[in-house]
């Protein structure tokens, strides 16, 4: 989400300097910016307002949370790997760098969510019933 402003400014100078789009890499960086937006609005209203519908599930959550941490992945990697063999000065130059490594720390806290997303996951499973209570329309019969 922060590498959306030196991300934007790189794609703006790009566009009006050299009067083409932007590299590939500058703009999926751009377009994980704008699908972090959208995944933490699922990932905070959904559990908030939600939390008795399907939208709230359990692997859509994890799905979410590891497609966000993916894609910051390989947008901060793909814009340090371009930015690594050109010849680099200037303001641009600057926020071009910024974008990565706020890139790798949004990566970074990804990463960590997705792993309690996973240790949920783990922790729940093999639970029938939300929140790990138990139905009470179940019966279990002993000894049988």
């Amino acid at each position: 989400m922060s590498a959306n402003i030196p991300v934007n400014a790189v794609a703006n100078w790009w566009s009006n300097y050299w009067h083409a789009s932007s590299p590939s890499q500058v703009s999926f960086l751009l377009f994980t910016s704008v699908w972090t937006l959208l995944a933490l609005l699922y990932l905070i209203i959904v559990p908030w307002r939600f939390s008795e519908t399907r939208a709230h599930h359990k692997f859509a959550i994890l799905g979410v949370e590891t497609l966000t941490m993916l894609f910051w992945f390989a947008g901060f990697i793909a814009l340090a790997v371009f930015l690594s063999d050109r010849v680099c000065f200037g303001h641009v130059c600057s926020a071009a760098k910024a974008a990565t490594v706020f890139g790798a720390f949004e990566w970074a806290m990804f990463a960590g969510t997705t792993a309690m997303a996973v240790l949920h996951v783990l922790r729940t499973r093999g639970h029938t019933s939300n929140r790990g209570r138990a139905d009470p329309n179940l019966n279990i019969q002993e000894g049988v």
